[in-house]
């Protein structure tokens, strides 16, 4: 009887996982979707500022990635790790000096970007690290946020949610801003992928887009 209940115990985990996947794969982002599908199989992914560690679990059950995550928040860290996510405490404006020079083949930067104080420098290391990179942002150039500063306030939407005066996004850029600073820095776009309320915004996105997800290349994988 013992060994009936430690089969059943190991079956009821075992569902419990297969659950936990299926939920998982459910409740992912469009946007995240979207940079999933930009990733290849068995490849080799990092995730800065990788919160619970969402999206690194979705590629190692549905893509066999070998992912890492980097999280400096305590709760979001231990989230991520009981989840069977690796995951680096580190606060990502210090820079990813703990990673060689194109040791993975992606590295993702989801909606943080406007929060870095250092944005060329964070680009400039996710070009260093990986062949390609992915990073998403609020678009501030969404026509209400205009609107808003024609009234003489500050834009308080779904994807910038906070008042001026407690908000953590400190470099707000549109569509073509990032693109200009991409050129700048040597980083070659391939994908655009834009959204609204969670559905991809493909007409006026620059207009009608609150969130933007761009991948680009980096310079050093034309490298010998």
């Amino acid at each position: 009887m013992s060994e009936t209940r430690r089969l059943s115990a190991r079956e009821a985990v075992r569902r419990a996982d297969e659950l936990w996947s299926r939920a998982s794969s459910q409740a992912l982002r469009p946007d995240l979707a979207r940079i999933a599908g930009w990733i290849d199989t068995e490849s080799r992914v990092l995730d800065l500022g990788c919160g619970d560690g969402t999206l690194l679990a979705h590629l190692r059950d549905k893509k066999s990635v070998d992912g890492a995550g980097v999280e400096f928040d305590d709760a979001r860290v231990i989230s991520a790790v009981r989840r069977g996510v690796r995951v680096v405490q580190q606060n990502l404006e210090e820079g990813l000096a703990l990673f060689d020079d194109q040791q993975f083949d992606s590295v993702v930067l989801s909606q943080t970007l406007q929060a870095m104080h250092h944005t060329e420098h964070i680009l400039r290391e996710m070009a260093r690290v990986a062949r390609y990179g992915i990073v998403s942002f609020p678009n501030f150039g969404y026509w209400p946020h205009g609107f808003s500063i024609l009234r003489g306030r500050m834009p308080v939407t779904g994807e910038m949610p906070y008042q001026w005066y407690d908000t953590p996004n400190i470099h707000l850029c549109t569509l073509k801003d990032f693109e200009a600073l991409a050129s700048k820095l040597g980083l070659r776009i391939t994908h655009l992928a834009t959204f609204n309320g969670g559905k991809e915004v493909k007409f006026l996105a620059g207009w009608r887009s609150t969130l933007a997800v761009y991948r680009f290349e980096s310079p050093m994988a034309a490298k010998p």
